[in-house]
């Protein structure tokens, strides 16, 4: 009782302000800033993150009728910089590529938002809205490297996926669909699509080496009376994380071992200690810390290190009343490069958040060993079909831009195009869609440059 009651003086003392330093319940994490500017009796949604070039930091946010755009850069001075309208949804998804953001939702013609963010922190520009016939709504959005997919909705067939090309980011190109199941989410990771099949219980992994035309590796059982709703890889690769969204109590986030793809194998499973009611959302994966949208139970920060054994290490809760199965509370979650945690509750917005402890280890590639020097390693296998790895180094924090061009000097993928943090990195390069001959990858890094050859053969 005691707790409740403190709980719920937090939660009117919150509310009483849209940008609000009051402390919510919590456990080695605290509060920069609540943002709550845009409440409506239709609630927040989803947000992601955005590392600009010069270094400025931003959170993305789902709000009733648009989307958000916040300056996170000073925790002094976290402030909205720009709103982008929308139509009126409890669901809207987004994310960046290049200094792109595309935003989708669940609203009837909301169609595909093209957002130019290279104004900022002055402006955003919204490019286009844009669509195909037949095409009018999304229910969630992933993205790796220049490639975007459209998940539920109508986009493609049984709301399944539908993979579209930004090489060109501001005019999408459709490329092939996978239609089997509906997807409610996904994850994909090089050529890999990890999707969750909600509606049916299920998670399918998918070979999307050519976009073309996706195939099934294998779907499996995520288990009896649990519809996942999102997937995020362990730093190996070797494991995959999947929420329980609908089904039954207690929803749990399980770990599968999916060394052998075609038959990932049930490891454990994970909940908050003492809460066994509170519905898992998603979970975003950075080295060895995975973040949590627990809805009613807020932001969860497990090790996962060990990846077979979570352990939770921090949490704030968003939403104090209770831990309550309901779709309340925290939706979404998203790790900038300076080490703060962004969150979105669907009741009070946005959250900017950090740890009472540094988070180690959070690089999503090779080492956690920082160089002496900016290098670029040669690319191999060399020659290559159709993929290569690119492995590069950064001493400090910076931009980073890591682009392919072909023998005339046209650029054909851009494979990085973010601020990184300090470290070694590796980024595979695809050339299934382009025609033998020379290519060469080229790095900027602060006033470092290098580019280097490498040869595909069909």
């Amino acid at each position: 009782m005691k707790k409740i009651f403190l709980l719920a003086f937090a939660l009117v003392t919150i509310i009483s302000s849209s940008n609000s330093f009051a402390q919510l319940p919590n456990q080695n994490m605290y509060l920069l800033r609540n943002v709550n500017e845009h409440f409506t009796s239709t609630l927040y949604s989803a947000l992601w993150g955005y590392a600009a070039p010069d270094g400025r930091e931003y959170a993305i946010l789902g709000c009733p009728t648009g989307t958000a755009f916040i300056d996170v850069t000073d925790s002094a001075n976290i402030h909205e910089v720009d709103y982008l309208p929308g139509l009126t949804s409890s669901w809207r998804e987004m994310k960046t590529y290049s200094h792109y953001a595309y935003i989708v939702s669940e609203a009837t013609n909301s169609k595909l938002q093209i957002v130019d963010l290279q104004y900022l922190p002055d402006s955003v520009h919204l490019v286009q809205t844009w669509g195909y016939t037949g095409y009018t709504k999304t229910h969630s959005i992933s993205q790796f490297g220049n490639y975007i997919y459209l998940n539920g909705g109508n986009a493609s067939a049984n709301g399944g996926i539908q993979v579209l090309d930004v090489s060109d980011p501001e005019n999408p190109v459709k490329l092939g669909a996978w239609t089997t199941l509906y997807v409610h989410d996904c994850r994909v990771d090089n050529d890999t699509i990890y999707a969750a099949n909600i509606n049916n219980g299920k998670v399918s992994i998918i070979n999307a080496t050519n976009k073309s035309a996706l195939s099934t590796v294998t779907t499996f059982n995520n288990l009896v009376g649990a519809g996942p709703h999102n997937t995020a890889l362990s730093q190996d690769k070797k494991r995959l994380f999947v929420t329980d969204e609908i089904g039954s109590a207690p929803y749990l986030l399980k770990v599968w071992n999916i060394t052998d793809r075609s038959n990932p194998v049930y490891v454990t499973s994970w909940q908050p200690t003492g809460i066994t009611t509170a519905i898992v959302h998603n979970i975003e994966t950075y080295g060895n810390f995975g973040v949590i949208a627990h809805y009613t139970a807020g932001v969860r920060v497990i090790n996962i290190a060990d990846p077979d054994n979570p352990t939770e290490v921090a949490w704030y809760d968003t939403y104090p009343s209770n831990n309550n199965e309901s779709y309340n509370g925290c939706w979404g979650v998203y790790m900038l490069p300076s080490g703060k945690i962004i969150a979105s509750d669907r009741q009070t917005g946005l959250y900017v958040l950090k740890t009472n402890f540094p988070l180690t280890g959070v690089s999503n590639e090779v080492s956690n060993i920082v160089p002496e020097n900016y290098t670029l390693e040669q690319n191999f296998p060399n020659p290559f079909n159709p993929s290569t790895n690119l492995e590069f180094g950064i001493p400090e924090l910076g931009y980073v831009s890591l682009k392919v061009y072909n023998a005339s000097g046209k650029e054909v993928s851009t494979l990085v195009n973010e601020v990184k943090q300090p470290g070694n990195y590796s980024v595979k390069f695809n050339g299934a869609n382009l025609t033998s001959g020379i290519y060469f990858y080229t790095i900027k890094a602060g006033e470092f440059s290098s580019t280097k050859k490498m040869l595909l053969i069909k």
